[in-house]
């Protein structure tokens, strides 16, 4: 992970494998996405993959069936170092903003993955899909509850009954990604997005997430009811107070987090 100028960069890094993920891949992804929530200079947190073939297949089925064959240790081995790693799928605490650059194509886990950030931009040139069925698995890293919630019912089943890929252009039509641009100006239109969010104050972005993820499950009574701690820090801090001084003073605002 590379971070600079409160933006972290998280690249998974295994090409040759499509970026899929094996148990020591799940451990270093984890703790980059720790520490982009612990540390308060980090603002803006992109995922990517290496190369331009595939931001992440996912689950590394080699891997997997390497580890099938080996014996009783090795296995025993791998899942404690799974067991203390924590999928970014799986966290719903996160208060910081995860841009997904999709780079290449996004299968399986990988799909999983970008569905779990907040923004996706996606190269015009990859597929999208949770092919999993045809290998005798289940999407389980929350595609399955995940699709049905960002697009309409039927079209989600399709794919997901099937294992059909669909296009960026598609995903876009659905809904499901925020925009599909050409591999060149892939960087242009992430820059483009990061530049936003670094606009706004970062304890107000940390408090719209955890206001809107926090109270998807209520009513929109409940919701109303609903403060965030983040959204209440947010109303004490000098980000709060710089906003408005900033905009009655004709100035760019002065953003410290605080």
């Amino acid at each position: 992970m590379d971070v600079a100028d409160h933006v972290a960069r998280i690249t998974i890094d295994r090409p040759e494998r499509m970026n899929a993920f094996d148990d020591l891949t799940h451990v270093a992804f984890s703790a980059a996405v720790d520490r982009v929530e612990a540390d308060d200079d980090i603002w803006v947190a992109v995922i990517t993959g290496a190369g331009d073939r595939a931001f992440s297949a996912g689950r590394d089925l080699r891997w997997t069936a390497e580890l099938n064959a080996a014996g009783p240790e090795a296995q025993a081995a791998s899942a404690a170092r799974m067991a203390a790693a924590t999928r970014l799928q799986d966290r719903f605490d996160l208060t910081k903003p995860f841009v997904a650059r999709v780079n290449g194509h996004a299968l399986g886990g990988g799909l999983e993955l970008a569905l779990a950030c907040d923004i996706i931009v996606a190269a015009d040139h990859v597929q999208l899909g949770l092919p999993e069925p045809r290998r005798g698995l289940i999407a389980g890293a929350m595609g399955v509850h995940r699709l049905p919630r960002h697009i309409p019912y039927h079209v989600a089943m399709g794919h997901l009954l099937t294992g059909r890929p669909m296009t960026p252009a598609r995903a876009y039509e659905l809904g499901l990604v925020n925009e599909v641009v050409p591999l060149a100006d892939l960087d242009a239109a992430v820059d483009a997005w990061i530049a936003d969010i670094l606009a706004c104050s970062p304890i107000a972005v940390r408090a719209t997430k955890q206001s809107a993820v926090g109270a998807l499950h209520l009513s929109l009574a409940e919701a109303n009811r609903y403060v965030a701690p983040w959204e209440a820090r947010r109303r004490a801090s000098d980000d709060a107070k710089e906003g408005p001084l900033a905009f009655a003073e004709k100035r760019p605002p002065r953003w410290t987090g605080r």
